[in-house]
């Protein structure tokens, strides 16, 4: 059976290409991969790492809603990319192709449509992105992580699968990041701000390191660039209590392992990542101004179902995070024991997994 996966842009149309990837693998015998993403974009890095994947590159233009001279030239790029993925795939000759979203998934889908090769496609948030809009038409199923996305796709079309997470973020080792770390037995909050990092989430939180560190230990992802070698020398206090990332890779397991509470921005991967695991968490959406507001429709969800307390961006500060952290410690019991009751969207990538396969036997 061939296999094409597609989605790029950021790692969140790349990673759950993966855990799906890995289910295939445990599934069936008989398979090959090939990915099919932009020339110089972060899939390119991720995919070519693997060494069962065969990576095509094809030009793209991005997407976008606001207003840019590049709006102007792109489209001529889409097309290209239309012509480069037709040529891709002819040559492939896949049974399925799926698709995680992104501009670069655009002209692999419409190929696809054009080639009759069955696609199956997934969104990530609760209302789609501009990608699977446009792609819809194209699509034998959407698979969606909500189950409020379904309401927004046409009668037949939506899929509840959940959202595709990679097992061995399940496998964390928290003996192993608390010596790491070297943590004393308080309980720990992991702060993650997403790739580039949260001004106001990194400020209220530097701002309180002197209160946090007297009850919790502090895993603070804070994004590039963004370290601040004052915060950890404030006290021995602090200086033992609290550790500061701009990222991890391979520790992320382990440290998801450990923490009692999280506190994050609210892409749909992570906080899916964040109820598989049982984690009680603040969400602190990217505000409407700097997105199309998915974030913030994704939180509402999350704490519509008892799974997470939400703070706008603009409320942060170093007095509002201390009180919605007392909150979140109040009710952990309780957002555990709904985070358990849900069990809708277990066992995504194995789900999809399966249409793939039953698809590609057609």
């Amino acid at each position: 059976m061939k296999f094409v996966f597609t989605g790029g842009g950021s790692a969140g149309h790349v990673t759950p290409n993966i855990a799906i990837m890995n289910e295939i693998r445990k599934l069936q015998e008989d398979y090959s991969f090939d990915y099919i993403g932009s020339e110089a974009g972060i899939e390119k890095n991720i995919i070519g790492a693997i060494e069962d994947i065969n990576y095509h590159s094809i030009r793209t233009g991005k997407l976008r809603r606001y207003f840019s001279l590049k709006n102007f030239t792109d489209p001529f790029k889409v097309l290209l990319g239309y012509k480069d993925a037709v040529n891709t795939l002819r040559k492939i000759k896949p049974d399925v192709v799926f698709s995680k979203g992104g501009f670069v998934s655009v002209p692999v889908v419409y190929a696809a449509r054009k080639l009759k090769i069955p696609v199956i496609a997934h969104e990530s948030d609760m209302t789609p992105g501009l990608a699977n809009k446009l792609s819809k038409k194209c699509a034998d199923k959407i698979c969606v992580t909500f189950p409020e996305t379904l309401t927004h796709l046409p009668e037949n079309l939506g899929v509840l699968t959940g959202s595709p997470i990679r097992a061995e973020l399940l496998c964390g080792n928290s003996v192993k990041a608390r010596n790491m770390l070297h943590f004393d037995s308080k309980p720990v909050i992991l702060v993650m701000g997403g790739s580039l990092g949260s001004v106001a989430i990194n400020k209220a939180i530097r701002e309180n390191l002197a209160t946090l560190t007297e009850k919790y230990n502090i895993i603070h992802l804070c994004g590039k660039n963004n370290l601040d070698e004052a915060a950890s020398k404030q006290s021995n206090q602090v200086f033992l209590s609290y550790k500061q990332f701009e990222f991890i890779t391979d520790e992320l397991p382990d440290f998801l392992a450990l923490a009692d509470f999280v506190i994050s921005r609210a892409g749909a991967n992570a906080i899916h990542e964040f109820l598989a695991l049982h984690k009680p968490m603040i969400l602190i959406p990217l505000p409407a101004g700097s997105s199309r507001g998915d974030q913030i429709l994704n939180s509402e969800s999350f704490k519509s179902r008892g799974f997470a307390l939400v703070l706008k961006e603009e409320d942060v500060t170093p007095d509002t995070l201390k009180s919605a952290i007392s909150q979140l410690v109040e009710r952990k019991a309780d957002m555990i024991q709904a985070m358990k009751s849900d069990t809708s969207a277990l066992g995504a990538a194995e789900k999809i997994a399966k249409m793939l396969i039953e698809k590609a036997t057609v």
